[in-house]
């Protein structure tokens, strides 16, 4: 549990206010790492800026999966919650789980493996890599600027992940995750516990 002492929604005011507010809309409440990083909030609304411009550049389907290949790598359990909600729009639950617990044999397209296997890379040995891991990229059919959008795309989640964990914020759990699929996000990081859900949550999908 983090000792940051948040801004409660009734003192809320300003951008701190609008970024609440876009959370209660998109998600039915507003989440522990929203009330953490909202303490800064003009770094929060720049961080989603981020997120939007990498994503509508890269496709928000490619997006998630480096994501959840980064979070994979950095041991994110909030993240790899959030994302792996945010993900079955784009794929079936069975297939999901089996992405969670193992993408390269989960019978993703050859592309989408080789793009995960780069964040995952860049989240672990980062200072290990070289032209060969964004030639690994090019071979697969990615483009110079889709090389450098996931590039982006993982070092932004590591970003984002690390001010978490540095803060102990505290794990959510997003309304719609079935408790098998909960626990196959949460393998990578050793079925870290399934955290409690916020009591304010609502019925909506919830994310970073």
């Amino acid at each position: 549990m983090s000792i940051i002492e948040t801004i409660p929604e009734s003192a809320a005011a300003g951008l701190v206010a609008q970024l609440y507010a876009d959370d209660l809309k998109a998600m039915g409440y507003v989440p522990s790492h929203t009330r953490a990083m909202a303490l800064n909030p003009e770094a929060l609304a720049a961080w989603r800026a981020l997120q939007a411009a990498i994503a509508g550049s890269l496709g928000v389907r490619r997006y998630e999966l480096v994501t959840l290949a980064a979070a994979r790598g950095l041991g994110s359990a909030a993240c790899l919650l959030a994302h792996g909600l945010k993900a079955l729009k784009f794929m079936p639950a069975e297939q999901l789980e089996r992405v969670a617990r193992d993408y390269r044999t989960a019978g993703l397209p050859a592309d989408e493996v080789a793009m995960m296997n780069f964040a995952l890379k860049l989240s672990t040995a980062s200072a290990t890599m070289d032209d060969a891991d964004s030639q690994s990229l090019r071979d697969a059919g990615f483009s110079d600027r889709e090389i450098v959008d996931i590039a982006l795309a993982a070092a932004a989640r590591n970003y984002f992940s690390r001010a978490l964990h540095a803060l102990a914020v505290d794990v959510d759990v997003p309304p719609g995750l079935a408790p098998g699929l909960q626990d196959a996000l949460l393998a990578p990081v050793g079925g870290a516990g399934r955290p409690a859900l916020p009591a304010a949550a609502g019925p909506a999908a919830a994310g970073t």
